[in-house]
């Protein structure tokens, strides 16, 4: 069991956690660069208020082992952008309570739908994201990485 919290995402812990979702992306699809031009912008304007939010997830000694970002986009619905678990935080449920709770921030915003992508190199994603309901549509935002473009209606 997680608690979460709001936080900015350039202050901390939200900070050091998206700067290694960045190294670890990189490594992963050849120096990709997430901020870089061509790619869907997803920093702390797009993942802030009015429109968006940012929540960290910590476990019982308090250590911050996962995060993940609203951001609003512009025909109504919503983008679940950067989450991000920690190594030592995956394959224990720890990304799925992270999107359930990323889920119902988006309600509280007001969506009723919400979008995500992932890629080719992320088929644990792709499978979380199947087994919670997202459907598959066509690339929504533009990212000419992702191979998943999914999305869910909430109630």
């Amino acid at each position: 069991m997680l608690t979460f919290r709001y936080v900015a995402a350039d202050e901390e812990p939200a900070a050091s956690l998206l700067d290694a979702m960045r190294v670890e992306i990189a490594a992963m699809y050849d120096d990709l660069d997430l901020d870089g031009a061509g790619m869907p912008k997803a920093g702390p304007t797009e993942l802030g208020p009015p429109g968006g939010t940012f929540l960290v997830g910590f476990d019982d000694a308090g250590r911050a082992v996962c995060c993940g970002g609203i951001k609003r986009l512009q025909d109504g619905a919503c983008e679940i952008k950067r989450m991000y678990v920690v190594p030592e935080g995956r394959g224990r449920g720890v990304g799925r309570e992270l999107l359930e709770k990323l889920e119902q921030a988006a309600g509280e915003l007001g969506y009723r739908v919400v979008r995500l992508d992932t890629g080719p190199r992320q088929p644990g994603a792709e499978r979380m994201y199947r087994q919670a309901g997202y459907r598959p549509i066509g690339n929504f935002n533009a990212n000419p990485v992702a191979s998943f473009f999914g999305e869910k209606q909430l109630s």
